[in-house]
């Protein structure tokens, strides 16, 4: 255990990530962030590094980005770059051990400090669940960075949620105690999981002390702190009034928690955002359909 700046944290083996089903792509770090030195993150980096299209692919809870495997060679046989990182806490990200480093401002300033760094243009940000908790309140900041939305299953984060849903997802990742099963836990969520793919899921999280990030997010969605609540509430205006970039939505539509009630209300919330695609095989993980939704919305950016 080795610590920087009074953050303990722990390193996933790289071994855990031998040989993981569809997902041979070569990893990037980078560990002198502005305000995170020294914990070394982990981003995909795919395609042609000097295309003008960027599409940057968010994860959430309690995933990492094995989520978008189906997604991301489709982004880049269209010729784009495509940019997936891993929230520290997760995936090949270091991972603090303490639960009170996991805030929302904390994972909100990191992927800041990455598009910085990356000093990535005309993005398209594709998010779900936290990706689009944390993502939606990215354009706001840096607007001309921004040029197009895919989202999925995913909302904003104005208030405490005490939705049944949300409740049962919540004892399911907390209830068992302090080590998680995460690839049962997976495919509880996304029955179309092989094996080998749960597993792969489960691959950052050897055992519990890996784990703090992923039982944190849950505790803050049940009780957001005032800064979240605030950041939150501000990117509505910006979505609803000065949002002009094209947008495409899918819905899983078995996701009782952020399903289509939410994403209904969201596609009101965004600005010109069309028709959405429905997935009816789909729950909360929709990037598990994920290569037929990125062709429709590469379709329809190249129509609208």
């Amino acid at each position: 255990m080795e610590a920087n700046s009074m953050i303990e944290y722990i390193r996933t083996p790289d071994e855990r990530f031998n040989d993981l089903p569809d997902y041979d792509f070569a990893p990037n770090y980078v560990e002198d962030l502005e305000g995170y030195t020294g914990l070394r993150a982990h981003y995909l980096d795919e395609g042609d590094s000097e295309a003008k299209e960027v599409f940057l692919c968010l994860h959430g809870e309690p995933t990492w980005s094995y989520l978008y495997r189906k997604m991301i060679p489709v982004f880049v046989e269209s010729g784009a770059r495509v940019i997936a990182p891993d929230l520290l806490g997760f995936g090949k990200s270091d991972k603090p051990t303490n639960e009170d480093t996991y805030t929302f401002e904390f994972h909100r300033n990191y992927l800041i400090a990455l598009i910085e760094r990356l000093d990535s243009k005309d993005i398209t940000l594709v998010c779900q669940d936290w990706g689009g908790l944390l993502g939606l309140t990215l354009p706001m900041q840096m607007p001309e960075r921004f040029k197009r939305l895919l989202i999925m299953n995913t909302g904003l984060l104005v208030e405490p949620v005490t939705q049944g849903p949300f409740i049962d997802w919540k004892n399911d990742i907390l209830g068992p105690g302090d080590n998680l099963q995460l690839n049962s836990f997976m495919q509880q969520y996304a029955p179309s999981l092989s094996d080998a793919e749960a597993d792969a899921y489960a691959a950052p999280f050897p055992s519990a002390e890996y784990q703090a990030g992923v039982r944190k997010f849950p505790k803050i969605v049940a009780n957001p702190d005032l800064t979240c609540i605030e950041t939150s509430k501000a990117a509505f205006p910006f979505w609803q009034n000065e949002w002009d970039g094209k947008s495409f939505m899918a819905i899983g539509m078995k996701d009782k928690m952020l399903g289509p009630g939410i994403m209904n209300h969201m596609r009101q919330v965004i600005k010109g955002c069309p028709e959405p695609m429905e997935v009816p095989e789909a729950g909360h993980f929709v990037q598990e359909y994920g290569e037929e939704i990125a062709r429709q919305a590469l379709k329809s950016f190249a129509g609208s």
